[in-house]
């Protein structure tokens, strides 16, 4: 370590960690209980293996936008844009989180195609396999599992080191503690207790951000203003310039390894987006019309995290460590946002840190959980194991693929800590293992001449090709193969884009050599829900009463509903290319091209935007989710009430006809109830 450098010391107690990670943890599984109870006695949302995985397909926009901006949050969202801020200045803030965006703008296209294509598939891989069959749906399992297991081995390293770093917590301890509670409460509550969960992480989350920001901006006796910030940058690059950099300032968006990590970062995400059944589960469970404005408000949301939260923290860092540098082995383990919030705020700043980060990892932890339980039950159980399976046996599945799974990446990650592998390594290393499957998965749902050849051989390739290009070009420039040269920038970037790129080439020369397909989709639309009868039985609810089991629609109100997924269709389109390319082109490259250095009233109006832009996040993702769901949180608190009172109602739910709620009125479905309960009785 050079003797300029210092390493960060806990400021909080161990105890003060065990209580966050278990306490935390074991009050949201119990919260989730409750609120599972709930759901159940009032709105007959009894767990079924559609209820586990799909939520009964009729989640809202604004829920599905916060659950996006949850999972989207992870632990490197905030640690690894807070890191690129402190190496690289203002750039490194709307590199990551422009070139983290547009994934999920982009996304919002295939959500929308997997409705209208495979309106009962339960994963991505379910109309894969409808389409081509088994070789390339194993192919697709495997690419979607990968993805999985690196971005939760970057989650819980990521999560355990900043609990190391703040609390002193052993990393191995954090590795196995922090999956607890997350298992506990989404076995519960399935996929809706991930979307309930993701909202209250992403307030937290939100309210933790817009304290940095304030303190640094407003209030703090250390800075206080964008002024004062901006200040001490300006000294910070004359003391020590950054290479690469227009000028050597931190305060300029011409920045060289940040150009590289743009690249690297936007190339990645795609697989980590495209190849995540948890991106795809929420599009199922969203309600048809609400899928495409989920995703679109949730992206625009979401930009507003890494930009101004890494903008703020990454740049106090540097405006208030003086001579004293962070080491570069806390920079490469993500703690410079825990150093920042420290000298920022002191005490309250690492117990803030150590929430958010927390909050971070188990809400996208849960994702993954529902994502890797998904695939495990309908994609490998039911494709090949017991094809006849009902619903009772796949919810089984479902659990214990869940524990298992966050068992063995608990004992992974260990691995990789003690193997010197931390999460900033891997953040840059995912798009090269996974990336080579985005363009073929993609082209199965928007393209109906790519044939299963071209589908299947494609992904393969494209690996073969990406793996080739990291580590030849890291022994061309190194001469030797270590974890310090392949996590090199330049090796990353060779590796990334030829993940992302080759199979653009591999795909229309295989399905031009082999023949086109031209596909119908009718073989996805044949994709059935499960046979849930057994579970609702046990539970003593007809299965008609208990959300998306039972579709209702008549031949008009599909008709409808399929003729407003078609305009979303051509809408999503539009609208999410324009935004890519605004966050991509125009509004970067002209500020990279001209090697502007920010001047202090641009600085300040770029906070100010921040700011702006994080307040309609709050509107996005913690008010919108509540006017849309008020009527439902009326109606159950109403009949909590009545039930404390002892005016329990008749029956508790909704017309099925009318879709109005049912206050004790006896309708068809009331008596079907009555005389079955009786009979159970």
């Amino acid at each position: 370590m050079a003797n300029n450098e210092v390493h960060f010391t806990p400021p909080l107690g161990q105890g003060f960690g065990y209580g966050i990670i278990l306490g935390l943890g074991f009050a949201f599984a119990f919260l989730m209980i409750f609120i599972t109870w709930a759901l159940k006695r009032y709105q007959h949302e009894v767990q079924t293996s559609e209820m586990f995985s799909t939520a009964g397909r009729s989640v809202k926009s604004g829920l599905v936008a916060a659950a996006v901006v949850s999972s989207w949050t992870w632990a490197a969202t905030l640690l690894q844009s807070t890191t690129v801020a402190y190496e690289y200045g203002v750039s490194g803030p709307f590199y990551y989180a422009s070139g983290a965006t547009v994934q999920i703008l982009l996304f919002a296209t295939l959500a929308i195609e997997l409705k209208r294509r495979a309106p009962n598939a339960h994963t991505f891989l379910e109309a894969v396999r409808a389409r081509y069959g088994t070789v390339v749906h194993c192919v697709f399992i495997v690419f979607c599992l990968m993805t999985n297991i690196l971005v939760t081995a970057m989650l819980l390293t990521g999560g355990s080191a900043v609990m190391t770093a703040l609390t002193g917590v052993h990393t191995a301890a954090g590795c196995f503690l922090l999956p607890i509670g997350v298992v506990l409460y989404t076995l519960f509550g399935g996929i809706k207790a991930t979307f309930v969960t993701d909202y209250i992480h992403t307030i937290f989350i939100v309210v933790i951000i817009f304290v940095f920001a304030f303190s640094a901006y407003a209030t703090s006796s250390k800075l206080g203003s964008p002024s004062a910030v901006y200040d001490a940058l300006v000294e910070a690059s004359s003391r020590r310039p950054v290479e690469g950099n227009a000028e050597g300032s931190y305060l300029t968006m011409r920045s060289q390894q940040g150009g590289i990590f743009f690249v690297i970062n936007l190339i990645g995400n795609f697989g980590t987006v495209f190849l995540d059944n948890g991106y795809y589960n929420k599009a199922i469970a969203a309600s048809p019309v609400h899928a495409f404005p989920g995703y679109i408000i949730g992206g625009l949301c979401w930009f507003a995290i890494p930009w101004l939260c890494a903008t703020t923290m990454g740049l106090t860092a540097v405006a208030l460590e003086g001579t004293q540098q962070v080491s570069s082995q806390d920079v490469s383990a993500g703690l410079v946002l825990p150093y920042a919030a420290v000298k920022l705020l002191g005490y309250g700043g690492a117990v803030a840190t150590t929430l958010m980060v927390f909050m971070a990892v188990t809400s996208a932890f849960s994702a993954q959980l529902i994502a890797v339980s998904s695939v495990t039950t309908y994609d490998i159980y039911q494709a090949y194991i017991d094809p006849k399976a009902k619903g009772k046996k796949l919810v089984m599945v479902s659990h214990l693929s869940c524990v298992l799974y966050a068992l063995a990446m608990a004992g992974f990650a260990t691995g990789l800590y003690y193997a010197g592998i931390g999460m900033g390594y891997l953040y840059l290393l995912m798009g090269v293992i996974i990336s080579a499957a985005v363009f073929p998965g993609a082209m199965s749902l928007l393209w109906k001449g790519q044939n299963w050849i071209a589908a299947a051989v494609s992904p393969v390739l494209g690996l073969a090709t990406a793996l080739g290009a990291w580590l030849g070009t890291t022994h061309n420039l190194y001469g030797n193969l270590s974890v310090a040269s392949t996590g090199s920038n330049y090796p990353m970037l060779a590796g990334n884009v030829a993940a992302l790129l080759s199979p653009m080439v591999y795909v229309p020369v295989l399905t031009f050599v082999f023949g086109s397909q031209n596909y119908d989709y009718e073989s996805m639309r044949a994709i059935r829900k499960v046979d849930d009868s057994d579970v609702a039985a046990a539970a003593h609810v007809d299965l008609e009463l208990i959300p998306g089991e039972v579709d209702h629609h008549t031949a008009a109100q599909e008709a409808e509903e399929m003729r407003k997924l078609n305009k979303a269709s051509k809408w999503a389109r539009i609208i999410t290319v324009f935004m890519a390319i605004s966050l991509l082109v125009i509004w970067p490259m002209p500020m990279y091209g001209s090697s502007y250095v920010f001047s202090k009233p641009f600085f300040t109006g770029w906070v100010v935007v921040g700011l702006i832009w994080l307040f309609g996040t709050t509107f996005g993702v913690v008010v919108f989710p509540l006017w849309e769901g008020r009527h439902s949180i009326y109606r159950v608190v109403r009949m909590m009430s009545q039930d404390i009172m002892g005016k329990r109602p008749a029956l508790y739910g909704r017309n099925e006809v009318t879709d109005a709620p049912t206050t004790g009125q006896v309708t068809p479905t009331t008596e079907k109830l009555s005389d079955k309960v009786s009979e159970e009785k």
